[in-house]
């Protein structure tokens, strides 16, 4: 990556700061666009869903996975619940979804509860293993809570055989005027839930998978305890990257956590962090991180830099750690400040491998809180810091009070956050469409057809606040 005009920037930079400069290309489609990554962490597309309990769990791990990305299943959890959600996910099928299923006797308000789960926006009503309905938010319109499924279910059911070619489920389901249809085996017995959408996206996307065909899955380990312990049960109950996270990555006490995780001799990628500079990098890779987590401040649920001043603008941290990364044949993850497609574009031109996403990802179906209204009947969910007073809470709940009302006194973060749903973009899926669909055009742009020649021809120039705000779309008339 080089400057416009070769103008070095007098400060650091913001990705408001920066744009891409279009080049010569000779990428004729966005199609032709290879996105995987090239750090070990076996990705097809450079995204990664933050460690964070409000963005990461099971329903979140394999819908990113089976997109190409990765998500890290946050260090609060119990390693015994993680050893329970890598096997689920390990299961989970590499095309079709996770049905949400009900028996006939199932209630209206039980329905409701399960809809905002998952994309595909349906439960499947089974009956001895079989499907034979489907109920959907319409269904439920002005029905009784407490009525029995059996009495609204759509009764006009498709049924696709497990293994059948997406392009031909996809024709089928269009033909049939289906928006999706279960999954069954052999026997007739439901496996999944594939939607038009989702049969489309498995003809664009790659899944993340291990040397077994199963979905990837992430997990973290803080800094403190006994962090030697938990690291070696994640990597026995068969993670494939390990995060080992804290707020101040470049301490003494990350680089011993370090040393001992790489004395288990672990066989999948190791990440630490976060640094914001090439000092921080030289420090973690040396006490043996893979690939090193960069961003201090610029999250949307994170208060460091208003409390404490600290931190640095996402862009030239990125850059900068990318560059030293890159000397010592290790990568860099872009963890925090994203909030469009262009902020995931601007961090790979910057030497990125992949770029770390928590709030945004929060509001979607498949994050792990509840769906709540608002007064104008908007459904949101809640989120907040991982180093937040809530977060905090919930970390030292084996602590004494005494201990707990101590450490309470030094949260740093927002305890809750209204993330809402896009109406247009509910599911991370969808989300996920509108980022790749971004780089890959910013690829085509630039002339790149990988994220290697991206980050080698990328231009950035420098704009004003003013050309930042030119290049917004108006939804209305001037």
């Amino acid at each position: 990556m080089r400057f416009h005009h070769d103008r070095e920037p007098a400060g650091d930079l913001t990705f408001s700061d920066v744009f891409l400069v279009p080049n010569r290309s000779g990428v004729a489609s966005r199609l032709d666009v290879d996105l995987s990554t090239s750090d070990g962490s076996g990705t097809s597309i450079p995204i990664v869903a933050a460690n964070m309990t409000a963005v990461s769990g099971r329903r979140m791990a394999e819908t990113i996975a089976r997109c190409g990305g990765l998500a890290v299943i946050p260090q609060d959890i119990p390693v015994d619940v993680v050893a329970e959600v890598v096997a689920w996910i390990k299961q989970r099928h590499t095309v079709h979804d996770t049905a949400l299923v009900l028996p006939p006797t199932g209630t209206v308000g039980e329905a409701l509860n399960l809809l905002p789960k998952r994309g595909h926006n349906a439960v499947i009503v089974v009956d001895d293993g079989r499907p034979v309905g489907v109920v959907t938010e319409a269904d439920c319109a002005g029905a009784d809570r407490f009525t029995q499924l059996d009495a609204i279910m759509s009764r006009e059911l498709l049924t696709l055989p497990a293994g059948m070619d997406a392009e031909r489920a996809f024709d089928l389901l269009h033909d049939g005027r289906h928006r999706l249809a279960p999954v069954v085996d052999a026997d007739g017995t439901i496996v999944g839930i594939l939607t038009r959408q989702r049969a489309l996206r498995a003809t664009l996307y790659e899944p993340a998978v291990d040397a077994n065909g199963k979905l990837r899955v992430a997990a973290a380990i803080g800094i403190n305890g006994d962090a030697e312990q938990k690291a070696k049960a994640l990597l026995d109950v068969g993670i494939d990257v390990l995060v080992v996270d804290t707020a101040h990555g470049h301490q003494e006490r990350m680089i011993e956590v370090l040393q001992q995780v790489r004395g288990l001799a672990p066989q999948v990628p190791v990440v630490a962090g976060n640094v914001v500079t090439a000092e921080g990098v030289d420090d973690l890779v040396a006490a043996g991180a893979d690939i090193v987590k960069v961003g201090v401040g610029p999250g949307a649920m994170c208060t460091t830099r208003m409390q404490t001043a600290v931190g640095r603008p996402q862009f030239s941290a990125v850059l900068e750690c990318a560059e030293r990364a890159r000397q010592l044949g290790k990568h860099v993850w872009a963890d925090g400040g994203v909030r469009h497609p262009r902020d995931v574009a601007l961090a790979l031109a910057a030497g990125a491998s992949s770029v770390m996403i928590g709030s945004w990802f929060a509001g979607t179906y498949e994050s792990p809180g509840d769906p709540h209204r608002d007064s104008d009947g908007r459904i949101y969910k809640e989120s907040f810091g991982m180093a937040s007073a809530r977060a905090v809470r919930s970390r030292t709940a084996d602590d004494t009070p005494f201990q707990r009302a101590r450490k309470g006194f030094f949260g740093e973060g927002i305890s809750t956050a209204r993330m809402y749903l896009d109406p247009e973009r509910p599911s991370v899926e969808d989300v996920l469409d509108s980022i790749v669909s971004g780089i890959r055009s910013s690829c085509t742009y630039v002339g790149a057809a990988n994220l290697a020649e991206f980050h080698e021809r990328a231009v950035v120039g420098l704009q004003t606040a003013a050309g930042y705000s030119e290049g917004k779309p108006l939804d209305t008339s001037w």
